[in-house]
């Protein structure tokens, strides 16, 4: 397994972590991933060890709360050899202070999830998405004194447009807080807007990204294809409005390419969807995910490989799609492109 900095930060992390989303599962969204319990996680989290996988994620709003409780009873007895990344801010209640990121919310979610995982500390914690209601330094001061505090070791974010995240690192670096070393964000070869704006900034300003999703909301497993129904047994039956939509040109088109390059290598076409993503600037690390051994198993041969130059550049051509303003000048405009290069 790789290891890669963590953005700016001293944290080595893989560059293939699991995702715990399937732990615990209940409700429309979670119950349809999966319903892992603690006995299979700790099954799971053995093979990702044997790996050199030892990151995983998991946030406080993932199926209630049950996420967090079942990753931290898998992980027990063997906390110092592993990396727990969790998220707060989206709502955990109808209550006026169940949501957001408030000093108050902050202090109590935070003692909510070390209780749920059964540890003193929380290696990476971000937030799940931008709270305008609070000021950034409330929010700010309030994770630099829990890191201080022993309590967490990184902070991060996820979900955040580039202005909030440039807003809160300026706000960082004027106070002298800690900044952020993280972005979690959606990321795959039918959802490229990231590379627009947030990951020229992830690479001037030292924030990695951990892309979730990389299979595109469950679209490149394989399973869909040109001309051919949705499986029977596919949850994006259930799924589908929760995730960023897709258009269907741009998903076949992409399908088509990874089906070639399938043939081509004896490699899956999850494996070098994933593959690619490695690959991509500013990416420490992708997360995986798996309800059973062999999707588990499957997922980790994305790694320990290569794609070809050719084969990324036949990728890179199937996915792209026109960038919408400011961003579309400095892609087709060699004037513009010469004072901006591209970052892929």
């Amino acid at each position: 397994m790789e290891y890669r900095r963590l953005g700016a930060s001293g944290l080595n992390v893989p560059v293939l972590s699991f995702g715990t989303g399937t732990f615990g599962g209940t409700g429309p969204l979670f119950g349809a991933w999966g319903n892992t319990d603690a006995r299979e996680a700790r099954r799971l989290i053995d093979i990702c060890l044997e790996a050199g996988l030892n990151l995983f994620d998991t946030a406080d709003v993932y199926s209630d709360g049950a996420s967090e409780s079942v990753l931290g009873e898998a992980v027990k007895g063997r906390r110092d050899t592993v990396l727990i990344s969790t998220k707060t801010t989206l709502p955990m209640g109808d209550g006026p202070n169940d949501a957001g990121s408030s000093r108050a919310r902050l202090i109590r979610a935070v003692e909510a999830s070390l209780k749920r995982l059964g540890t003193d500390y929380i290696d990476l914690l971000q937030l799940h998405a931008f709270d305008a209601a609070t000021p950034v330094e409330e929010v700010l001061s309030t994770l630099d004194d829990l890191v201080r505090a022993g309590k967490l070791r990184y902070t991060g974010v996820s979900n955040f447009s580039g202005w909030q995240v440039m807003k809160s690192l300026a706000a960082a670096d004027r106070n002298g807080w800690q900044r952020y070393v993280a972005h979690q964000v959606y990321y795959s070869l039918v959802g490229r807007d990231y590379e627009w704006e947030l990951m020229p900034l992830g690479l001037d300003q030292g924030v990695g990204a951990l892309v979730w999703s990389p299979l595109g909301w469950g679209r490149l497993t394989g399973k869909v294809r040109r001309g051919e129904k949705l499986p029977a047994g596919s949850r994006l039956h259930d799924t589908a409005s929760f995730g960023p939509p897709v258009a269907d040109e741009l998903l076949y088109r992409v399908v088509d390419a990874l089906d070639e390059i399938a043939a081509e290598t004896g490699k899956s076409v999850p494996q070098i969807a994933i593959n690619w993503l490695t690959r991509r600037p500013s990416v420490a690390s992708v997360i995986i995910g798996a309800r059973n051994e062999e999707q588990l198993r499957q997922n980790l041969g994305a790694v320990g490989w290569s794609l070809s130059a050719e084969q990324i550049a036949r990728l890179d051509a199937a996915s792209l799609v026109d960038a919408p303003y400011p961003y579309f000048p400095y892609r087709r405009q060699e004037a513009f492109a010469r004072l901006n290069p591209p970052a892929v």
